[in-house]
Formats: structure tokens, sequence, C-alpha cells
């Protein structure tokens, strides 16, 4: 752990210590590399991230969402749901080192009922990696990740996972992605077949960056652990040998066409979001994952300038900076605890430093803080542009809050999404309504969320009104509920789909939610939405009532 900064003064030491901490500053961001991976569900993201950490040393044994006698349960999901169904519901943050390079991989839900959580860890990523099923190759939730990415400018590199299987045509595969993405594609490594195995058995990779063929061995571990690797340069004759003739030439034929007819390297491109880097592998295996990490890290940007309302802020910006991307309630269950998830921007983080709260102006001490590992804390001094850092909070700090050391600047771009669904909570024993008050406060904070009632004073009524983005997030809600806050209740369907917050004369919005087909609410702040049942309905509101304000999200 590094020693803290020391007191910069008067004095003859006073130029060289202060250029001493600008150096660490430079060298702190240039080794950081913050990512998320996007994909379609089911294409192996889970499995992909517990790989990552078993190379970068992080854990030592990887398990698998369906693990062998379901012995083992992934890293990443850490909640009890997750580890119960297999799939992923909420972001997670893991960090560890390999070669020099501190990485911050930011895991994100793969179903769609989960964008919001996914979208705003999007934001908080310099680089994504698209991660394509070799059967499938572009699947609909992939696309919208994509575009997403893609919006942002945000570099993307693209890792075709399961070639353990038989699948796409390599060359097809890779330009199918550019037809329907409108994207470049360059493979950096590419798959070789086995050409003596029937099913084309997939055996390792070439990388083209550095001339080396990376053949794997299967062993008994089923890829809990590191795959070991042999072969050399792609003209040495040893690797003919090693090969075979006919696998061999295949490769070869292969690696021609690309450099022939494929897009050249282009850094800068990549960086613009216009050039994907393509690799090939099988996160099962582990075949393919230790060539893409090393180049992945050497080619990914480190932590890039943010946007705010006062200009571009440079990572290399002397004073501290950093915004809420997430909020998670009882990652440790028997202390009750509420962690923020700070994204730091520039300048350094240390234990204990003072900040300001930019959306209350109040000035407040960040203690405490801790890197993760999933569920698992460290307790740190520090941390730097690109690094992610848990905050304990006790209710102050909201999604897309800045934190800043220094002036009143806002990061922008933390997307906020209206609910789709919405249901009432029905109490199975009415005298647990503070538990429920509680829970649901705690995730409409979190964002998983929103809790809405039919008078701004029925905030204590019995029956409140929940409303998700996606169906799956109300059996969530319901989960954590009973398991987090000791409260049994079901959901009854409220009719509804499109809300609107409105603002103006308050009889005028009486006047608007009387007619059929709409509801008026308020939000938990007393703010009141106008529910529609249906889309022509909300329409023809919008075209004709000119004397209030609609706003998808709370104003």
């Amino acid at each position: 752990m590094s020693s803290p900064v020391p007191t910069v003064g008067s004095g003859a030491g006073t130029a060289s210590t202060s250029g001493a901490e600008r150096d660490r500053l430079v060298a702190a961001v240039s080794r950081r590399r913050t990512f998320a991976i996007i994909s379609h569900p089911d294409a192996g993201k889970t499995t992909l991230t517990e790989k990552l950490l078993l190379y970068g040393g992080a854990i030592h044994l990887a398990g698998s969402v369906k693990a062998r006698r379901a012995q083992r349960h992934a890293t990443s999901d850490w909640m009890a749901l997750e580890q119960e169904r297999g799939i992923s519901v909420t972001s997670s943050v893991m960090q560890f080192e390999y070669e020099g390079y501190q990485v911050n991989l930011l895991d994100t839900p793969g179903h769609e009922d989960f964008s919001e959580d996914t979208y705003r860890t999007l934001v908080a990523a310099d680089s994504a990696v698209m991660l394509l099923d070799n059967r499938r190759g572009v699947e609909e939730r992939t696309r919208q990740l994509f575009e997403v990415c893609k919006r942002r400018r945000t570099p993307i590199f693209t890792f075709v996972n399961k070639c353990d299987r038989a699948g796409e045509d390599p060359l097809k595969l890779v330009s199918d992605v550019e037809a329907d993405l409108d994207i470049q594609c360059h493979p950096v490594t590419w798959p070789i077949f086995d050409a003596r195995d029937i099913s084309g058995g997939f055996v390792g990779v070439y990388d083209r960056r550095v001339d080396r063929v990376h053949l794997f061995a299967r062993d008994e571990s089923h890829g809990a652990r590191i795959a070991h690797a042999q072969g050399g340069s792609l003209r040495d004759p040893a690797t003919r040998a090693l090969l075979g003739d006919a696998t061999y030439e295949r490769l070869l034929h292969d690696v021609e066409l690309l450099d022939e007819a494929g897009h050249p390297f282009d850094r800068d491109a990549v960086l613009r979001g216009e050039l994907s880097p393509v690799f090939f592998g099988s996160a099962l295996t582990n075949f393919g994952v230790e060539p893409f990490l090393r180049e992945f890290l050497e080619l990914s940007p480190p932590p890039l300038p943010r946007e705010s309302t006062a200009g571009p802020v440079e990572p290399t910006g002397e004073a501290f900076t950093g915004f809420v991307f997430k909020i998670q309630a009882n990652m440790d269950p028997k202390h009750r605890d509420r962690v923020a998830f700070v994204r730091v921007c520039s300048g350094r983080f240390e234990a204990g430093l003072e900040v300001k709260h930019v959306r209350t102006g109040k000035r407040m001490r960040l203690s405490a803080p801790q890197q993760f590992l999933a569920r698992e804390r460290t307790a740190v001094e520090e941390a730097w542009p690109g690094d992610v850092v848990g905050v304990l909070d006790r209710g102050t700090l909201r999604i897309g809050d800045t934190l800043s050391a220094d002036g009143d600047l806002e990061f922008q771009g933390i997307p906020r999404f209206p609910p789709e669904h919405f249901a009432r909570v029905i109490l199975a024993d009415p005298m647990k309504r503070k538990q429920l008050d509680a829970g649901l406060r705690q995730l409409t904070e979190e964002g998983a969320a929103q809790v809405f009632f039919t008078s701004p004073t029925d905030v204590a009524g019995p029956t409140p009104i929940v409303g998700a983005v996606g169906m799956l997030q109300f059996d969530v809600m319901l989960h954590r509920l009973e398991n987090e806050y000791g409260v049994r209740c079901r959901l009854e369907k409220y009719p509804g789909r499109y809300p609107r917050w409105v603002v103006g004369p308050q009889g005028d919005i009486d006047r608007i939610a009387r007619d059929r087909g709409r509801s008026l609410l308020y939000d938990a702040k007393g703010h009141p939405l106008i529910l529609f049942e249906e889309e022509w309905g909300l329409r023809w509101t919008l075209e004709r009532e000119t004397g209030v304000k609609f706003y998808e999200a709370a104003p």
C-alpha cells in the first residue's frame, strides 16, 4: 500500500514533491484499464468473467454457474437469487492486477429487464468487450448494448466464445458482424481447428500481432484451472510439425486471406469506436483466454477524459472528481450496509478525503473506502482515475451524484428510465409495513425499482405501487424484500404502461387524470405523474394539453 501524499508546503522541496506526485498520478492512470462485458444472455459472459479472474490471479479455482454437481457458483454472481437461477441480475465490480495493469472489470446483467443497471455501468467503463456465441453471432440484446456503446463512442473489443463447439465459419462470422453492426473488424487472434478431427476440433489460436501459435491441451480440471499452451512462430517448421500438414495449411490459408483482404489494424480507429479487434476462444475450456487478456490490456485505452458541465475533465487533473453509478444495499446482510460505487475520474482518492457533494452543496468525508471482488471487500487507502471505490453511505448519495474536491462541476450522461410495468404491493402481514417501507425506499435509491402512491399523503397507506422496467425485476424485488427485510408480500398487476411526470396547475393535472385509461400517482418525493394505459391516449394528450409539461423521468 502506498504511503499518504506528503503535504506540499513552502521550501526547497515543494517543486520536487509536487513533480513526484504528478508522476505517480500519470503512471497510475497509464496502467488502469476499466471495462465492461456486454452480451446476449447465455453467450458465456459470467464464465468469461470468471476465467479473467482466474488468469488475473484473483481466484485459484474457477466456478461456473452450471458447475458440476452445483459445487460452486460464479464469483461475480454473489446474490442468493443469482446462484439459485444461474443468472446475473446485478452489476458486480471486480478488481485485480495482471502483468503491471490494474484491471477494473465491471460485470453487468445480461437480461434486458435489468437494462438500467447495465447502461449505468457502461457509463463508468472506458471500453467494452462484446461477447458473441460462435453459433449465433450478433443477437438482439448484443445489438442493443452495442448501439449504446456506439453512441458514446466507446471502444469495442469482440470475443467470439464457445469455439470448442461446432459453429459458424469464422470468416463468415466476422463478415456478418461487420454488416450487422456497421463496424470494421480486425481479427487479432484466429481459431485453429484440427483438420484430423471430423468435427473440426478447436485446439488453439494464432495471435497475428505477435506471430505466435498457442496450442492448448485439455486436462481433467474442466476449465477450473489455467490452460497450459505450447507453440511458436507460424513460419517455424516446428509449428508445422506440431500442427500437422493439413491443420497448418488451413491456418496458413486463413491468415494469408486476412492479411490480404481484411481491414488493417488502426489503434486510433479502435479508440474512436470505428474498428473492433476480434478474438476467438472458449471461456469454458480457457482456450484463447490468456492471449485475449494480454492483447486486450495492451490495446484498450487507459482512463479517458469525462464530459462535465465545466468541460472535459482530464484523468491526470490534480483535483479529485468522481461520480456515483451504482448503489447496493445489504451486500453484507449482517450489517445492513449501503455502498455507493464511485468511479474515480481525476486526481488521487485517499481514505478520509473531504469532498463536495455537488447536488446538495454540502461537504462530506469519504471514510472507510473499499475495493471489490464481487461481494468480497478490501479496505484501501488510495485509488486513482479508472478505479471504482465503494463508499459506505447512510442515504445521502444517489445514482448520478458528482463528488468533487474542487469546484461545482457535474458529470453528465447517467441515464434514467421510466418504468414500464406496475403492480400493487400486498403485504402478507400488515404489521410489517415499517420493514416494507424501508425495503422499498432502499430499492428505489438503488435504481432497482420505483415506488408510487395514489395521493401525496398516502405514503403510509396500505398498498404502495411499484414500477419496474422489466418483469424479472419484480421477482428480484420480492426475493430481496423477504430475504433482506423479512417481508413477505405478493404483487397485483396495476393497469398502465406509459408514465409521464407532469408539472403545472394542480387543477389541470387532476382534470387530465380523470379521463378513461389513465390514473394519477405520486412518486416517493410527492411529484405527480399520470399513468396511461394505452400509447395512443398518451400521444393524444401530449398533442392537446399545452398547459402542463410532461417528462419521461422525474424532473
